[in-house]
């Protein structure tokens, strides 16, 4: 299901339970066919406040889910940069244990030092 016909399957949805929920509660003479001048008033101050309430409820999940997603972004970056930081360590210390020890003073052994080359003419 794509996201713009979910979009309006959940407005539709919203829709009916509102004006289900304000017919409910400020409709209750179905002796006439207009609307009283009362019900209408309760009718359109019931839609007024679920509005303005949802609006605001909007605005404050906005203002949190901005403060989650940056935490949860700065968390990810930490996680990264340790995540990094241990790799590379790793490697380091791999890089470490591959070096050949070579430790001429101790051993009482002489390195011997590269014979000089002289180079050879070839004909």
């Amino acid at each position: 299901m794509n996201i713009e016909l979910r979009n309006l399957k959940d407005f539709l949805g919203l829709y009916n339970r509102v004006t289900e929920l304000c017919f409910s509660s400020c409709v209750d003479n179905f002796n006439v066919r207009d609307l009283s001048p009362e019900e209408v008033r309760c009718a359109e101050n019931c839609v007024g406040k679920f509005t303005n309430t949802n609006q605001r409820l909007m605005q404050v999940y906005m203002d949190v889910q901005g403060k989650i997603n940056e935490r949860r972004y700065a968390e990810v970056e930490a996680l990264q940069a340790k995540q990094e930081a241990e790799l590379l360590q790793q490697q380091q210390e791999l890089a470490d244990s591959q070096l050949p020890v070579v430790d001429a003073g101790t051993s009482g052994e002489s390195v011997p030092e590269p014979a000089n080359l002289t180079p050879v003419a070839t004909n």
